[in-house]
Order: C-alpha cells, then structure tokens, then sequence
C-alpha cells in the first residue's frame, strides 16, 4: 500500500489522533466515506453516459 509499512501507519494514525482529537475521527471518516461513495457513483454515471453517447452514434450511423 504505497510503500507503507505498519511502523509508518501507525505514525500517520497518531499524529491524526493528535490533530483531530478522538471525538472528529469518526465524523472525519463518515464524510470521506460518502465522498469517495460520490465520486465512484459520479464515475459510473459517466461511464453509463459514455456508452449512451456511443449506441447513439451507431444509430445515427445506420440511418
């Protein structure tokens, strides 16, 4: 995972724990939990759009 070991996730927890505090840990992850809900849902509407986009040009093709 990005070159991280345990010692240096363990670093990177702490000094988040220190900053934030243990009550906005959770509330911090709940919204960068619907965050990256958002952005693949955004990704897939993209996807669905592209593949849209493409039967029409087909279609317009056979025409």
């Amino acid at each position: 995972m990005f070159g991280l070991g345990t010692p240096e996730i363990i670093l990177i927890a702490l000094i988040v724990l220190l900053l934030f505090g243990g009550k906005r840990i959770p509330e911090l992850m709940r919204g960068l939990g619907r965050g990256v809900k958002s952005f693949k849902d955004g990704m897939k509407e993209g996807v669905s759009d592209n593949n849209a986009d493409k039967d029409d040009k087909k279609e317009a093709e056979k025409n």
